[in-house]
């Protein structure tokens, strides 16, 4: 049995206001080749399937057009869970016509972990596999709130809510193994999916990774997990990696940059095959789509690197970021210029004398505006001469607000 694990689309996401929907759909459908050309049997696909929780008409598109070509491949199996971008209702809305596609989803945590713990059969009706399908984890399903709690208590009960759901799901799914064990079957892997924030991840600049939980202290250790997984399908974090260097335990990436940050970033989706419940690992390289370039430097050097990648005849997304000493008044259009007789387009252009000029002036001049919904918060607090030790407590409880709206599933109802 093959397994091929992959998540964080994002479908929909856009970049300095550049719809990326080719790059999407070269994506999904480089998808569907690796499927066949591998014989995958299983899909696992682990969260942050769209990018907000209100996906576009062609988001949702691509997302269902996708699951039924991959039906009609060797791909036996697919199976979904909900990231803390997506939608626990609108992913769970069609489940049940998924199911006809033999496509799991789970958006949510129920009252029954069982619910979670998806039995896979070849065609002569032998297991496979058993899936713990571990969707997102909200603050508001593992954790109770109770007056006077510190942050360092909502740690702990938030991690010690994690580790909880994940032993009753894998304690469903070790049962099951051993009933069919005692049938004949000896070798069925358990394989758990999530959606979270392990300790030690690596993230990158501008790839619009959320902290998860209030405080970013909460990221679960490599404990919180049973030793029973046999392999650990993990999804959030854009950079292929392992869980403190534990080959089974694996986020696979993004499959295509999010940002400037991941540029040079070599995304990959992991391929995993079992032998006597030993995962067997290989990870594929995914072909970029769509080359995005940063260029940083001064104009001559920002020039002469826009000739060498016109004259490699690039078709690169450019973000352009001067930090020269002189003022440069028409930098865009130089920029621009430079550009003529190219495929390549600019995205972004920064200017390190005006940032830092108007970092210089901004609490004379800015407005609203120019603030996020923490800044506003935190100006407010020292315009009330409040202390720092009161600040801290009142900064959690805020963003604990921000972050109970953040997560409020708004197709529900």
């Amino acid at each position: 049995m093959k397994i091929l694990h992959t998540s964080d689309w994002h479908l929909g996401r856009t970049l300095y206001g550049k719809k990326r929907y080719a790059e999407f759909e070269a994506i999904l459908s480089w998808l569907i080749s690796t499927i066949q050309q591998h014989q995958v049997e299983v899909l696992l696909i682990a969260g942050d399937i769209f990018d907000t929780s209100t996906p576009s008409h062609r988001s949702q598109e691509l997302y269902y057009r996708f699951l039924y070509d991959v039906s009609a491949t060797c791909c036996r199996h697919i199976l979904v869970i909900a990231g803390n971008h997506d939608s626990p209702s609108f992913l769970n809305a069609p489940k049940t016509l998924l199911r006809a596609l033999n496509v799991h989803v789970v958006g949510a945590i129920t009252e029954s972990p069982e619910d979670e713990v998806i039995t896979l059969y070849d065609e002569l009706q032998t297991p496979q596999a058993i899936i713990c399908a571990v969707p997102y984890l909200r603050d508001k399903d593992i954790r109770r709130v109770e007056p006077g709690e510190t942050l360092e208590d909502k740690h702990t009960k938030l991690v010690e809510g994690v580790k909880s759901h994940y032993q009753q799901v894998c304690a469903i799914a070790e049962q099951k193994r051993d009933d069919f064990k005692s049938s004949g079957y000896t070798h069925v892997p358990i394989v758990a999916m999530g959606h979270l924030f392990t300790m030690g991840g690596k993230t990158i600049e501008g790839d619009g990774v959320r902290e998860l939980y209030v405080g970013s202290l909460a990221h679960v250790g490599k404990d919180v997990f049973p030793s029973s997984i046999d392999y650990l399908a993990l999804g959030h974090l854009h950079i292929p990696q392992c869980v403190s260097d534990i080959q089974h335990m694996r986020y696979c990436g993004s499959p295509i940059p999010m940002g400037y940050g991941e540029a040079a970033q070599q995304k990959k989706v992991i391929i995993v095959e079992f032998k006597n419940r030993t995962a067997l690992i290989d990870e594929l390289d995914i072909p970029c789509f769509q080359k995005l370039e940063r260029i940083s430097g001064s104009l001559g050097e920002i020039l002469a690197r826009i000739e060498q990648l016109k004259s490699d005849k690039s078709s690169a997304w450019l973000e352009v970021e001067y930090i020269g000493n002189e003022i440069v008044s028409d930098l865009r259009d130089k920029c621009n210029e430079a550009l003529k007789g190219s495929a390549m387009e600019i995205r972004r252009i920064k200017d390190k004398r005006v940032i830092d000029a108007v970092m210089r002036t901004m609490q004379e001049e800015e407005t609203l505006d120019d603030l996020n919904v923490n800044e506003v918060f935190e100006r407010c607090l020292e315009a009330n001469n409040i202390s720092v030790e009161e600040s801290a407590e009142l900064i959690s409880a805020y963003n604990e607000i921000v972050k109970s709206l953040h997560e409020e599933d708004i197709n529900a109802e």
